[in-house]
């Protein structure tokens, strides 16, 4: 490349897009929003006990650090400058718990993920302090439900259950954070001066924070008994945090941050009342952004903040509808029954029959989410015939993503008064031809996809961007550039959608109650067999008959 064309790219900003399943790099064109070089990482997830899915922190920062490295590399190769990144965002998987020294810089823990159900035994007892033992008792200062999917509750149990960690929060040396504060934080220089903060998008997901007042709320904090001094400082989505104190991009701002689906809407430019986006990663999330007021849901939904772009601006609020499992269930299919070798392979056997045959998959691994938000869930397979083969498995896994978006686009539907026309699409899984048909054909009205599908990295970009002293990236309307986009028209009757969705319901309401509450378990986290009441029966009185034989033999 020339070195007027290098000249003529200008400013860059780069994007650290932190999931549940892997650690991505990329950089923009600030001017075009041109997607020019990126890398991406791979993250293990841990699932020590049933129900428990957990990650390494230093994994988590060790993956940024190679993605940074290797995505300058590629530029170099490019004969792009690295010089010419003017700042950095950073988009991170929402909810997921740290827990980490400040003196040595080490977690003091595994990151607890979203997806954790460990905590159901902790929420059981919080909701016995509230009133009539009301979920949403705190919903008005939260837009959140009480339930395991909150960093609050996988905090308290962090502090109920490790050692280590009540013993650093005694001698003030513990720092808490969802993966956005431990990613800022070790990259501005960790224990050597590294800044301790979050945005108000992320802030907003652990019900520790007022909605309202946009601030950490102390009554909360009793109520979970979380200390203050723990807390990360809540800024804006949108202003110069601190500088990059190492790697290739030494003293580089970073200056945008924002929860992934926050970051996504703000990439799919939905800034005004009444637009909305839906994105398929490990879950699937539909967010419609309702303007400068929250809106409380009265259909199941949650309210959080969708974005504060910078210090002196007004945070705007969304509905969301939350979806623990869509992705994760290709994930699932693969390493888990191993009926495919890649996730690509799923929609090749899918696209093979075109139909699930009467067979209904619920994926309720973590229990049900939006509108149900209920923990008691299990996942299931239903509708089972001797002709079922893992081909109409692999359809039915795709149709229930787009069946749990049905659920939660009627629910939005219904509390904003105002159907959707059309749906914008964003995520890994929208490059799956097959899914993106099957939801315009159950939604029954058009699947729009844009044509460079990071929209969540781009909305970490733009707001790194556009920040007061970095200034490179306008977010004026008439500035932004247009997409390019791929349109899904439905291609069924409405008809034959409502029988589907009707026998999808039915298969939902089969999976609900399958779990009461944590087992019982022997002291070492296993079950005993004595939570099981026949059995226990079953022993104890056969003990009885051996020791009653004995006695008459004698």
């Amino acid at each position: 490349m020339a070195a007027s064309n290098r000249i003529a790219l200008g400013p860059l900003v780069g994007a650290i897009d932190q999931g549940t399943g892997s650690t991505r790099f990329l950089v923009f064109n600030a001017k075009t929003a041109e997607l020019l070089s990126h890398h991406q990482v791979e993250i293990k997830q841990k699932f020590p006990k049933e129900g428990w899915v957990e990650q390494d922190p230093k994994e988590i920062l060790q993956s940024v650090y190679e993605c940074v490295e290797k995505t300058c590399e590629k530029l170099a190769q490019l004969s792009i400058e690295i010089t010419n990144i003017k700042a950095i965002g950073v988009s991170n998987q929402r909810e997921t718990t740290v827990v980490w020294d400040k003196t040595t810089g080490e977690p003091l823990y595994n990151a607890i993920v979203w997806l954790d159900l460990r905590t159901q035994s902790t929420v059981d007892r919080l909701l016995k302090k509230i009133p009539g033992r009301n979920k949403n008792f705190f919903k008005n200062r939260t837009g959140l439900p009480l339930s395991t999917y909150f960093s609050a509750v996988k905090l308290r149990w962090l502090l109920d259950n490790v050692e280590e960690i009540r013993h650093a929060v005694e001698e003030g040396r513990a720092m808490f954070g969802t993966v956005d504060s431990w990613i800022i934080w070790s990259l501005t220089g960790g224990k050597n001066g590294g800044v301790h903060c979050t945005d108000v998008t992320n802030a907003s997901r652990t019900m520790l924070f007022n909605i309202n007042t946009l601030e950490w709320d102390v009554e909360l904090c009793q109520f979970f008994d979380v200390p203050m001094s723990l807390l990360p400082k809540v800024r804006s989505s949108s202003e110069i945090y601190g500088l990059m104190k190492s790697g290739a991009l030494t003293g580089v701002p970073i200056s945008g941050c924002l929860g992934d689906q926050s970051a996504a809407l703000v990439g799919q430019m939905c800034f005004q009342d009444g637009q909305a986006k839906n994105t398929y990663g490990t879950g699937c999330f539909l967010l419609c952004n309702t303007g400068p007021k929250p809106v409380l849901s009265d259909h199941g939904l949650l309210t959080t903040v969708a974005y504060q772009l910078g210090r002196d601006k007004p945070a705007c609020y969304a509905l969301e509808g939350s979806v623990a499992i869509a992705g994760a269930v290709v994930r699932w299919l693969r390493d888990n029954l191993g009926i495919v070798k890649t996730t690509e392979e799923v929609e090749r056997l899918a696209a093979e029959v075109g139909t699930s045959y009467g067979c209904y998959f619920v994926p309720a691994f973590s229990g049900l989410y939006a509108p149900y938000w209920e923990p008691s869930a299990r996942g299931i397979i239903c509708g089972l015939t001797q002709f079922t083969n893992k081909n109409h498995i692999a359809f039915a896994a795709l149709e229930a993503v787009c069946f749990q978006t049905r659920e939660i686009l009627d629910a939005m539907n219904q509390d904003t008064g105002i159907p959707l026309s059309q749906l914008q699409v964003d995520g890994g899984m929208t490059n799956n031809k097959i899914l993106m048909q099957l939801q315009a054909d159950i939604l029954c009205i058009p699947v729009v996809k844009p044509s460079m599908p990071e929209t969540t990295a781009l909305g970490a970009a733009m707001a790194a961007g556009a920040a007061e002293g970095v200034g490179v990236w306008s977010l004026d309307p008439s500035d932004l550039t247009a997409v390019t986009c791929e349109r899904f028209e439905p291609q069924i009757n409405p008809e034959e959608s409502e029988y589907r969705y009707a026998r999808w319901k039915k298969a939902v309401k089969k999976s609900m109650d399958w779990e009461s509450s944590e087992p019982t378990t022997n002291g070492k986290g296993e079950a005993s067999i004595f939570t099981s009441l026949p059995l226990g029966f079953y022993i104890v009185s056969s003990m009885v008959m051996l020791i009653g034989a004995k006695y008459i033999s004698a």
